[in-house]
This record gives C-alpha cells, structure tokens and sequence, in this order.
C-alpha cells in the first residue's frame, strides 16, 4: 500500500461500507488500512462511498473519519468511476464477509461494481478480511448465498422516527445485500496472518488452504 502513491507522494485511497472499529475491532480491517497509512504519515485522502441502501458508509465511515482526524470525502456510490477519471485514486480497498476457496470475495453490494472500475482504471483493488473469514468449503463464489432484504430499505427512507417514501407505490424492488467481486480482479487479499498466496497453476485464483494450514500442515480450526 505505501507504493501506491504516485511517485512517493501520499495515497488516495476508495473504500465502501464500514470495516473500521464500529463494524470489526480495534483500527478495523480496511479502515485499519487507511487509519495506519494516515498515522505513517502516507494518507492524502480517503474516500468512502455512501454504501446505499443503508448508507453504512455515511453513517459510520464518514463518522470515523471525522473522530480520528482523517482528511476523508464521503462521495455517492454512483461518483466513483468520475473520481477515478478526474482526480485519480492510487488503491481501493475493501472488507470482506466470506473469501471462498478460490479468491472470489463476497462484500457489501456494490464492491463488485467498484472491483471493474477499478481495473479499467489501473487502480489497484485490496480485499482486507480476518482469517476466520476465508472459507476453504466453499469452492467459488458461485456457492455463496446471496442474502436479499426487503424492498422497503431501498424504496423508503426513515428519519426520526417516520418513515419517507422514495420510489412510486407499487413498483417491484431487487435488494440483494451482497455481491461476490470474482478473484481474477483482486491485486492482493490481506489478513491478519498475512497475504493469501495466488496458485501457480493458475495465476487469477488464490489458495486460501495454504494460508489457512498451521506450520505443522494440520489445518487451522476455524470457530
């Protein structure tokens, strides 16, 4: 992360939802990323997406930003491609909910729209995840359930106490609450244990198992 800046200036890093102590523990996974970049001295500026439809990123990123003295922009999640291509962003980097066997990495909706504009633009994408969170039974993404939440969330808006409504009455709503980001469009997958090695054999796929195996060779037990 520290080669990221643009001929040794300081990073300008993209972020989605929240991965910062409100969400995980401690400095965070991928705020813990940017909190250690900014406390090193290396942080131009963070940006967070607002993370709709409930706004994680606004609400509590945005939050932290603030608390701990982080030069940080809250833009919309729709804002990103035109930040990329008018100011440029040197990484992007994400949580994660499940890491699957090969590398696919399911996140808060709309990560995988973030993990394409990110390679047409050249900017390197980050997947940051506890170990307990890379998971060797499943074999790729597509073995991921998909949760789906109720259309009211994203058709309406409560605000102190009341509940506005956005969209017409009437129309049908897809709220999916992940999205599954394939393995062939991320530069590294962190953890806490270290960088989870790509496969010789296959270049654009991970091998969690190794990462996961104790230095004995058993397999670490995962809670």
């Amino acid at each position: 992360m520290q080669a990221c800046g643009r001929g040794g200036e300081k990073a300008r890093v993209l972020t989605i939802c929240n991965t910062g102590s409100l969400a995980t523990a401690g400095w965070g996974t991928a705020l813990g990323v940017i909190r250690s970049l900014h406390a090193r001295g290396r942080l131009e500026r963070a940006f967070a997406c607002e993370t709709r439809p409930y706004n994680q990123g606004a609400r509590l990123t945005a939050f932290e930003f603030v608390e701990d003295g982080i030069p940080g922009t809250l833009i919309c999640d729709s804002m990103a491609a035109s930040l990329m291509q008018r100011f440029g962003v040197d990484a992007c980097v994400v949580g994660a909910d499940r890491v699957a066997a090969n590398g696919d990495t399911a996140n808060k909706i709309g990560t995988y729209a973030l993990a394409v504009l990110c390679r047409h633009h050249g900017v390197p994408f980050y997947v940051t995840a506890p170990l307990t969170t890379l998971d060797a039974k499943t074999r790729n993404g597509s073995d991921i359930p998909i949760e789906e939440r109720p259309g009211d969330e994203l058709s309406s808006l409560k605000l102190n106490g009341e509940t506005h409504r956005l969209a017409a009455p009437g129309i049908e709503v897809w709220n999916p609450a992940f999205d599954v980001t394939p393995a062939a469009l991320i530069a590294g997958i962190v953890t806490d244990k270290g960088m989870v090695p790509k496969r010789a054999t296959g270049p654009e796929d991970y091998d969690i198992s190794g990462l996961l195996a104790e230095p004995n060779g058993k397999k670490r037990k995962m809670v």
